[in-house]
């Protein structure tokens, strides 16, 4: 005889529907109940390796009842949360809707079990399997494109002629087609609109928080294997002030329920790249190229602001649905592209166009949005964290002076996926004052009265004043020397105009140094 362990777990994903014929319970209970009368007391239990099943028939046979016990001193295996004891009344309307999970374990006479269920397996997140299927949507697009115009040109001229009579008397039933499917898209749209969590922006999002956050778990196993060999330990100084600076800005900030509800983790990667990113699930990657180009504490946390705040507000998903309803929508143009142009060649070309213009129009532009406001939340963050929001303009005139003097080619903005660093300032410089009240208001101390950007430009305009005169002395001693046209052994070059990069960029100390320095910054400021 077979008897049937039910489990009620709130956890388990594979179900049965929420009720049982009646011929069913009849059928178990009196099965149940005279195997019992035959060869078991009422107490008796069968053991598997997870459980004891206690079988327990009530003194009418109008009820059956199943219950799990634990195999160690017949306490309950599961909480009164997890596991209720289930009644099957004969000859009654079916059990309530609540019960709407029934996975069920099959055990033989010998308390072995008769069915085993799979191991469960995590499925791929669906930006993932967006990502893996783009490209091959854009391939059938292109199939199906150009199978048209090979079967349109392989017809004789009184077929086509035929076909173009037969779309000319169904035009208004085509019209009625595209209208609907207007509406359908526009139906889509609204159904997916979204409320941006600290600006209150409304936006477009077809992929979940949740389905990023699993993405995001695999993309951060991917990074640490990636920089397994150039994580900086955490007893390291530069570590331990990026990861205070962190804690600091999520403390400060725990009143946003996206900053409180994620577990903030600081990786440290040793590379000379400036640059710095959270992925949605807390994970904060800082490379010692971005410590380096930091003056202070201030410019360090409204870094760190701006990074977290693209996790907090969900830019990810936000510019993934972006980019997921754009590719929808090109690839009907990239079908007709291939199916109206007569050659591949001007197939491959209209699609080239098609690219670029999508590219300029719409990726680059939304991207560069989302960084905008990017710098204005990580600037809320900063001034809640008691930082000098002042700083934040500065770090972007640094790294244009940087990017200058290294000779760096200047790329227009609309060529960029990030706003011009000058723009960037002409932004937070207009959000300062706000933010410098929305400091006020919490309590920090109060700020020194020099300001930093006016500090900054009075030192540039200093150090370009000293850089013209030595080159105008190097040039006036050049100038007989090169008159003469005589070679000598004291001959000197003209200082290269990079001095000033030298005076502004070399004058930090040394990366364990200067993250001292900002960790004593931080225990006095923060």
């Amino acid at each position: 005889m077979e008897l049937l362990c039910v489990r009620l777990m709130r956890n388990q994903r594979s179900c049965l529907p929420a009720y049982l014929s009646r011929s069913f319970q009849t059928s178990l209970c009196r099965q149940s109940q005279s195997t019992t009368r035959r060869t078991l007391p009422s107490t008796e239990l069968y053991s598997t390796n997870t459980c004891r099943i206690l079988l327990q028939p009530e003194t009418t046979d109008s009820v059956c009842q199943l219950q799990l016990r634990s195999s160690s001193s017949q306490r309950r295996l599961f909480s009164s949360e997890n596991v209720r004891t289930v009644l099957f009344p004969v000859g009654t309307p079916r059990p309530d809707p609540a019960v709407h999970c029934l996975p069920v374990i099959w055990l033989s006479k010998h308390g072995q079990n008769f069915f085993h269920t799979s191991a469960p397996h995590r499925a791929l997140p669906a930006p993932l399997i967006w990502l893996v299927l783009k490209p091959l949507q854009k391939i059938m697009a292109i199939i199906l494109g150009r199978s048209i115009r090979k079967w349109w040109l392989a017809l004789p001229p009184n077929k086509q002629q035929l076909v173009r009579q037969n779309f000319w008397r169904r035009r208004w039933q085509l019209v009625a087609g595209g209208m609907v499917a207007m509406v359908i898209m526009a139906s889509f749209f609204l159904t997916h609109l979204d409320e941006s969590p600290i600006t209150g922006r409304t936006r477009l999002l077809v992929f979940s928080r949740e389905n990023y956050m699993e993405l995001a778990a695999v993309t951060g196993d991917g990074y640490m294997e990636e920089f397994a060999e150039l994580m900086v330990p955490e007893k390291d100084p530069r570590h331990q002030v990026v990861e205070r600076v962190v804690e600091h800005l999520a403390q400060r900030n725990k009143d946003i329920p996206e900053v409180s509800s994620v577990p903030w983790t600081v990786h440290l990667v040793d590379s000379p790249s400036v640059n710095a990113f959270v992925l949605p699930n807390g994970k904060v990657f800082m490379f010692t190229g971005m410590l380096e180009a930091v003056a202070d504490v201030h410019q360090l946390t409204f870094i760190l602001g701006h990074e977290m705040a693209h996790a907090v507000m969900g830019h990810s998903a936000e510019q993934a649905s972006m980019s997921h309803v754009v590719d929808f929508l090109s690839l009907i143009l990239l079908t007709a592209i291939w199916a109206v142009c007569p050659r591949d060649s001007l197939a491959v070309l209209g699609q080239w166009i098609q690219t670029k213009l999508i590219q300029f129009l719409f990726d680059r532009p939304y991207s560069r949005k989302l960084e905008a406001e990017a710098d204005q939340v990580g600037l809320q963050l900063a001034a809640k964290a008691c930082a000098d929001v002042r700083a934040g303009p500065v770090f972007w005139q640094q790294m244009e002076i940087s990017n200058q003097l290294r000779g760096e080619p200047t790329v227009p903005e609309w060529l960029s996926t990030h706003p011009s660093h000058r723009n960037r300032v002409t932004q937070l410089d207009r959000l300062v004052p706000q933010y410098l009240e929305l400091r006020e208001s919490c309590s920090c101390p109060a700020l020194p009265a020099t300001d930093p950007r006016a500090v900054f430009t009075q030192s540039v305009k200093v150090l370009l004043n000293a850089t013209r005169d030595l080159e105008g002395e190097a040039g006036k001693r050049l100038k007989p020397l090169a008159l003469s046209q005589t070679p000598t052994s004291d001959h000197r070059r003209a200082p290269h105009p990079g001095g000033l990069a030298t005076a502004l960029l070399a004058s930090s100390a040394s990366p364990t140094a200067q993250a001292t320095a900002l960790t004593l910054d931080t225990a006095t400021h923060l």
